[in-house]
């Protein structure tokens, strides 16, 4: 049902939990697994600004992949810059280029409302997104 799935994290408390719902349905699949983070940079005066979480995104993707990987899962990682605002865009690019069959990701928590009015990340994925999208509370 599900050969290829994106896990997109961020560092966030709730990204963590989407680690083992893909674990587990990559398992139960036998499914390979592609783990994108996707850190937003701008321009100020002449320097990119990491709007990012602290922790490096390279070690967040490696430590994540890690873990499919112990898992006796095959996956890769990836770390997209964008301007900000693009991030859903390049979760569901991924997703094509990928030819993914489920995309899981976590979520801010916001109310329905506020989402629905500020277009969080996750709507504009699941809006957007050639494939189901699994969203991890």
């Amino acid at each position: 049902m599900f050969e290829r799935i994106v896990i997109a994290v961020d560092g966030s408390p709730r990204s963590e939990r989407t680690i083992p719902v893909g674990v587990d349905l990559a398992q139960r699949y036998g499914a390979e697994v592609s783990v994108v983070h996707v850190r937003e940079y701008e321009r100020y005066e002449g320097d990119d600004v990491d709007l990012g979480p602290p922790i490096p995104a390279d070690l967040l993707v490696e430590r994540v992949v890690s873990t499919f990987r112990d898992a006796g899962l095959s996956a890769t990682g990836t770390v997209r810059r964008v301007s900000p605002g693009r991030t859903a865009e390049v979760i569901v690019d991924l997703a094509e280029e990928s030819k993914a069959e489920l995309i899981i990701m976590g979520t801010r928590g916001m109310s329905e409302i506020r989402s629905l009015l500020l277009g969080g990340v996750a709507t504009k994925v699941v809006n957007r997104a050639p494939c189901p999208v699994l969203l991890v509370r």
